[in-house]
């Protein structure tokens, strides 16, 4: 078994991090810059969020549209990878492109787009490990 017990558990943990990202005025702004939707799709267990920094946000204070579950958006980057290797890179524990190299990550469209998003999200780094924490999930933190 895997670090999520379940799909709940991983929209509770990564997906709260997605939603956070979307309101948070250092990160949000940055994400949206990028003009794309970024869908991310998660194994072990199954999950699925997008990002939609294409369209005006619908949810007030937020910057971009996040979805965790199916959409109809058609994606112009698609990122897969077991939800494990997404816990270990939010603790900053994945280097990105080595990842993609050994296909622990595997990406479909422009992965400029994706390299131009880094920067925007390494800040997320530091809050994972703090709402684990403020979920009661600290044995979760990876040290």
């Amino acid at each position: 078994m895997g670090v999520f017990r379940d799909a709940k558990q991983f929209y509770e943990t990564v997906g709260a991090l997605m939603d956070r990202a979307k309101v948070d005025p250092n990160i949000g702004p940055k994400i949206a810059k990028s003009g794309i939707v970024i869908q991310f799709r998660y194994t072990d267990p199954e999950a699925l969020t997008t990002i939609n920094a294409k369209a005006k946000p619908t949810q007030p204070g937020a910057f971009v549209d996040v979805t965790h579950g199916p959409t109809k958006l058609t994606a112009d980057v698609v990122m897969s990878m077991k939800a494990d290797v997404s816990h270990a890179f939010w603790h900053g524990k994945v280097n990105l492109l080595g990842a993609i190299a050994k296909k622990d990550i595997v990406v479909q469209g422009p992965l400029p787009k994706v390299l131009k998003l880094l920067p925007a999200v390494e800040p997320l780094y530091k809050i994972y490990p703090v709402l684990l924490r403020e979920k009661g999930l600290a044995e979760l933190v990876i040290k």
